[in-house]
């Protein structure tokens, strides 16, 4: 019986190997040289100092503790933990990701949606699931996870043109960051979800519409 235990943690872990080996590793190896290539081309400091620049930039300070309560629960819950990203979230759906041959889930910590925004395209691509990762690392080597989370909320697109939480707070409700109410924080954390489809405006027409 012993035997036949041990032959068959051997099989399994030899199937493993071999489907790492065959489907992971070439991800993963490309994956950094995305990233590779990415660091080499954009400028960390001066893309940075360039989001900080912009007149709709807003501090931590001037938005409703309620929405980056509301965000980090919603988008990153271990965010304060994790040191770029959330390991059992990310094999998850890297895995399944692979096993579908194509991207079909997320898993992305706020480190890794930051980084997205700043080097790479959103072309889905399993390589560039991967790139996030070492990218994240990095930015959170040099920058705190207050600064990680600030440049976040700043850059994140939140439909209708909308670029950061002080945009899209006048934009649908003509008021700034810190006054936003609950429901308003709720709908716009929902619409980072998926700006074009779950903005305020697109919720309220299919209220009305009764769908």
């Amino acid at each position: 019986m012993k035997k036949i235990l041990k032959s068959m943690i051997l099989v399994c872990f030899l199937i493993f190997l071999s489907v790492f080996t065959i489907k992971v590793y070439p991800v993963i190896r490309s994956g950094y040289e995305m990233y590779r290539n990415s660091k080499n081309t954009v400028n960390l400091e001066k893309t940075i100092a360039e989001v900080q620049s912009r007149d709709n930039y807003v501090k931590l300070d001037e938005v409703s503790e309620e929405f980056i309560k509301d965000l980090i629960k919603s988008e990153d819950k271990r965010f304060y933990s994790h040191s770029g990203f959330d390991l059992i979230a990310t094999t998850r759906a890297m895995f399944n990701n692979i096993r579908l041959g194509y991207f079909a889930q997320g898993g992305s910590t706020i480190s890794q949606q930051l980084a997205k925004n700043i080097y790479f395209s959103f072309e889905k691509k399993l390589e560039r699931k991967v790139a996030e990762l070492f990218a994240s690392h990095d930015l959170e080597q040099h920058l705190t996870k207050d600064q990680i989370l600030e440049l976040y909320i700043n850059i994140i697109y939140f439909g209708e043109g909308c670029y950061g939480i002080k945009e899209a707070s006048y934009h649908y409700y003509g008021v700034s960051p810190r006054d936003l109410n609950s429901e308003q924080v709720a709908a716009l954390v929902w619409t980072i979800k998926s700006p074009n489809n779950y903005n305020p405006n697109v919720l309220s027409a299919m209220t009305a519409d009764g769908i």
